[in-house]
């Protein structure tokens, strides 16, 4: 067996064991899922603690947590992991697969506000305060910016901001590229808003200045891209699109 052989069968056997130890652990995972599921109890929970317990909690800044009951059962709507049915262990706690966390509700007992509560590995008496209960009507900045309410995406995103400037929910990126795929569908007046947004949230950024001179440039206002692929050379004055375009401006001004 010549050398490059050799080393083709053991790269080939090295992906085989890496494959049964992935399919080792999927198989794990999903008997304990079943033996937990098969233990989840059956409440009967009063009205008064479903109208307390059920409304939306707030996850983080950018996802809310819906818990609702249907038919005495608890469910929760989080967000990309859709409709959950969790594991009942009593009363008010709950163990969820997706995330394998057991979770509880929880009432702060000077502030009387209602939370879900990760209940530790080991159990811990100590209670945390998690994930705040917040009114059925509050809305993410990015539910704001799905309906098409601007300046309230606006000011969560800049409250996201105040508190954590290099937060993973502010992305100059993501926002730029739904921007066009509105200028695509020619929505124009909808991407020049995003492109304020991100204006607005990266005040240095080239890009956004560029991205929103291409936004008013396609609607047909030539002085608004005149002024931001001007404002765009400030910060990258090798952009030749924006050089030519604040060039042929200034000759058809003079």
């Amino acid at each position: 067996m010549n050398f490059s052989n050799k080393n083709k069968n053991n790269e080939i056997e090295s992906r085989n064991i890496s494959a049964m130890r992935i399919t080792k652990v999927l198989f794990f995972t999903l008997c304990l899922v079943i033996f937990i599921s098969s233990c989840s109890k059956r409440i009967n929970y009063t009205s008064e603690y479903m109208e307390q317990t059920s409304g939306r909690y707030l996850f983080n800044q950018e996802n809310v947590i819906d818990v609702f009951y249907e038919d005495n059962k608890l469910f929760l709507n989080w967000g990309e992991l859709k409709i959950i049915e969790p594991v009942i262990l009593d009363e008010k706690t709950f163990f969820v697969a997706d995330i394998y966390k057991k979770l509880h509700f929880v009432q702060h007992p000077e502030t009387k506000k209602r939370y879900l509560s990760i209940v530790s590995e080991d159990d811990d008496p100590i209670i945390t305060y998690d994930y705040l209960k917040v009114d059925n009507e509050f809305k993410t900045p990015s539910m704001h910016l799905e309906n098409g309410d601007y300046d309230k995406a606006l000011s969560g995103y800049l409250e996201i901001k105040k508190q954590d400037s290099t937060s993973l929910l502010l992305d100059e990126g993501y926002f730029n590229r739904l921007g066009y795929r509105l200028l695509r569908k020619k929505e124009h007046e909808k991407a020049i808003e995003i492109f304020k947004m991100n204006v607005v949230l990266f005040p240095t950024s080239a890009n956004v200045y560029d991205s929103l001179g291409d936004a008013y440039k396609s609607y047909g206002d030539s002085l608004q891209a005149f002024n931001n692929y001007k404002k765009t050379l400030e910060y990258n004055d090798g952009n030749g699109k924006a050089k030519r375009f604040v060039e042929a401006y200034n000759n058809k001004s003079n």
